[in-house]
């Protein structure tokens, strides 16, 4: 119980937390409690990753493949299946798993990489995010393993011989689930304490026939001491021992002194997160014991492999289940702080567990909103719950992964003018939301943006954290730009990070309550990068602007990543329109800070006569525009020397100037003298616009002015597209390109090439 005067101490807004859960996060956003140290930050693939990539030609697919893992320790991370690990991924937990049939043990996910995919990488197993906490004090997740061989090489072989237009080849298409011939294995997390937590595996035969699973439940140190070096994250060796019969010591110099307990009949087995050098290169290892040894134990019976010392930086239990049909059987473990646990390390098991789907219960419900019903409140869960399981630590040194380390061959010297070396400044070693932990397990900055949207309403702090981070000195460029995605920093993102800012303080506060310095402080840095847009994606100064990729990847007539194989440039309708929408925001913001500082009245000027600027070129530049006045659409339009090429494609490119809208409201308005006054003259200084574009309609009733790019006759032509079955309209949303297209595709010719 908490005393009161330590109650009387406590921050107001801990004491009006309605919900344990939400009395915890706000302790750990106060720092009062560290309640997030310890995570399912632990990514599901860690090979063939850009980061522990050191080829010449930066072919990371194959410089460190599947079958490497087991056996090479990782540089910049760790990986597992249905694991945690502490934010510095110092020490990790995961499962690893033997039927009795595959040819390796499975201590991770598989799955197919860029170039084995016939769509790209892929990963090629069932596994399901069931629940979780903001501060994962209660988590759950499955995974369902065949109890016949997994078929490895059966799904590169097929995946590789498909086509593009051929469906994807999965592993219940093999046929190893038929029957039910498979386990459920479920993995249950739950704090008693910061650094108190607790571990339930539930077993479950879902066959029809006795089946035997070998379960290693495996604690291991992330290699930081093989590098030659030490530093912040490269430490001397840590150690895990066998301290008594059920109970494993582990000492880590930074992070203290922890211990494993774990019930039932297993044998304790100890290795080494080393590289086994004789199986990858043909060399002697340094010393006998390697990161596959368990590997080597189980599927080969090489007894001598395991450190009979039983010390070592890898440790498992390994237990042998035996299983009737439809029977469950449950393992429980404890890994907590040394002295945190005194006595029977599982006395309380079961009530803590109880208590804490409780209240992970009673939080889901506090947060759903009035009148939701129970279906759709289990959906919504379950969508947070894969949110908050994709939270992973995410290290990459530029600077230090381009020179490489001292105890290492030092890498191949084109990588020093190869990916990434513009971004020397880039440090990242943080916990970060991952569009996927296993097909995309870094991060992307404008997927990032978005996640933080349904963030904000289970976990405020986090949400602006990280919409904070990516604003840093440390992350974003010294010219502005904001880093894209390990495979190339450098690519441009449609710019959503401002939107998600804006959304994010709206959605954690009321108004007149609202978080403004957080507002400030994305505000200030995101000028920088407005600036580069301008400056870097504007080729000619005309308010027209390139972008390249923006994430409409599949729709173009071209790669927008690369040069044109035209010469010239694309004056692209959607990166102009992202571009309207990002002065929108920004317009927004300087508005809602100016209520408080007049200092922001400039700035909002600013941006109302970007907007004005970027809505006349689009609409009206050259003569039209962007606007094709025949088709009553937005296109993009090629540029080589003084030609200008329309590209009539009919895709999301042409609706996304639609996005940008916003509504002046007059009560607002009339509080900022100097912005009324400049927007009021420039009103009367540029009447001409009214023609084309909707820049101030005024509302009659409220005096309110809306802004936005087409006018209302061509946002009703836009609009006939779009909510026409024949074009854009589906019965799932909008499609990304018009359905006219199936049977009329656009051909466009350069030279003997279409």
């Amino acid at each position: 119980m908490q005393k009161e005067s330590d109650q009387k101490n406590m921050d107001p807004k801990i004491l009006r937390a309605s919900t344990a859960e939400e009395h915890r996060l706000e302790q750990d956003a106060q720092r009062a409690r560290n309640w997030k140290r310890w995570g399912p930050y632990l990514s599901e693939r860690q090979w063939a990753t850009v980061r522990e990539d050191y080829s010449a030609d930066g072919n990371c697919w194959d410089y460190f493949p599947h079958d490497h893992a087991r056996s090479r320790a990782y540089r910049w991370g760790e990986d597992g299946l249905l694991g945690i690990t502490d934010r510095q991924c110092r020490l990790c937990f995961a499962l690893a798993l033997w039927n009795g049939k595959d040819p390796i043990l499975k201590e991770r996910l598989f799955g197919l990489t860029g170039p084995e995919g016939n769509h790209g990488e892929d990963v090629k197993e069932l596994y399901y995010y069931l629940d979780s906490t903001p501060t994962h004090c209660y988590m759950k997740a499955l995974y369902k393993y065949p109890q016949a061989e997994y078929p490895y090489g059966w799904l590169v072989e097929e995946n590789r011989r498909r086509g593009l237009g051929a469906p994807e080849f999965e592993l219940i298409d093999t046929g190893v689930f038929n029957e039910d011939r498979y386990f459920d294995i479920f993995a249950e997390y739950s704090k008693a304490s910061e650094n108190d937590i607790l571990i339930r595996l539930t077993i479950a035969n879902r066959g029809p026939e006795k089946a035997t699973l070998h379960l290693l439940p495996t604690l291991w140190f992330r290699n930081t001491w093989s590098w030659g070096k030490i530093s912040e994250e490269c430490t001397s060796k840590p150690l895990i021992g066998l301290e008594d019969e059920g109970l494993a010591h582990v000492h880590h110099n930074q992070l203290g002194d922890y211990q494993l307990a774990y019930e039932g009949n297993a044998t304790p087995l100890f290795t080494e997160n080393e590289t086994n050098s004789a199986r990858l290169h043909g060399y002697p290892n340094a010393q006998p014991f390697v990161k596959d040894a368990f590997h080597e134990y189980v599927v080969h019976g090489q007894t001598h492999s395991v450190n009979p010392a039983e010390t070592g930086t890898k440790f498992a239990p390994h237990y042998v289940l035996e299983m009737e049909p439809g029977q469950s059987q449950i393992v429980r473990l404890r890994l907590s702080a040394k002295g945190k646990v005194r006595g029977d390390a599982f006395a309380d098991f079961d009530k803590i567990f109880a208590q804490r789907m409780k209240e992970t219960d009673e939080f889901y419900d506090a947060i759903s909103p009035a009148g939701i019903d129970e279906e759709a409140k289990k959906v919504a869960r379950q969508g947070y719950a894969g949110l908050l399981w994709s939270k992973q630590f995410y290290d990459y040194v530029i600077r230090d992964w381009l020179a490489g380390d001292p105890a290492q061959p030092p890498p191949p010297p084109e990588r020093k003018f190869g990916r990434n070396h513009e971004w020397m400044h880039l440090f990242n070693r943080d916990i970060i939301s991952m569009p996927d932990k296993w097909e995309y397990p870094w991060f992307a900055a404008w997927d990032l943006a978005f996640h933080m949207i349904p963030f904000s309403k289970i976990d405020p702090h986090f949400a602006k954290r990280q919409l904070i981070l990516f604003l840093r000195e440390w992350y974003m460029h010294p010219n502005g730009r904001i880093p894209a995605y390990e495979f190339a920093f450098g690519d441009v993102n449609p710019p959503v990070h401002a939107w998600a800012a804006w959304r994010v303080y709206k959605m954690t506060g009321p108004r007149g309550q609202r978080d403004t310095a957080f507002l400030e402080s994305v505000f200030q840095k995101l000028l920088l990068n407005f600036t580069w847009w301008v400056n870097r994606k504007d080729a000619e100064g005309n308010n027209i602007f390139s972008g390249g990729f923006l994430g409409l990847d599949n729709i173009g007539v071209f790669d927008r990543s690369k040069p044109l194989p035209t010469g010239g440039f694309l004056q692209q309708a959607d990166g102009t329109a992202w571009m309207g929408f990002y002065c929108l925001t920004m317009l927004s913001m300087a508005i809602e800070l100016a209520e408080t500082n007049p200092v922001y009245e400039d700035m909002a000027s600013k941006f109302f006569e970007q907007f004005v600027a970027i809505t006349d070129a689009m609409n009206s530049l050259g003569g039209s525009g962007l606007w094709d006045e025949q088709e009553g659409f937005y296109y993009d339009q090629l540029k080589v020397d003084d030609q200008m090429i329309p590209l009539r494609t009919r895709s999301l490119i042409g609706l996304l100037p639609l996005i940008a809208v916003e509504n002046l409201e007059s009560a607002k308005i009339d509080k900022l003298p100097g912005f009324k006054k400049r927007m009021e003259w420039f009103l009367n200084y540029r009447k001409d616009l009214a023609q084309l574009i909707t820049y101030c309609d005024v509302c009659p009733s409220t005096g309110d002015r809306m802004l936005a790019i087409p006018t209302r006759e061509r946002l009703r032509r836009v609009l006939r597209y779009m909510l026409d079955e024949n074009e854009f309209l589906s019965p799932y949303g909008l499609r990304s390109v018009s359905r006219v297209h199936r049977d009329k595709p656009y051909v466009f010719s350069v030279g003997n090439e279409e």
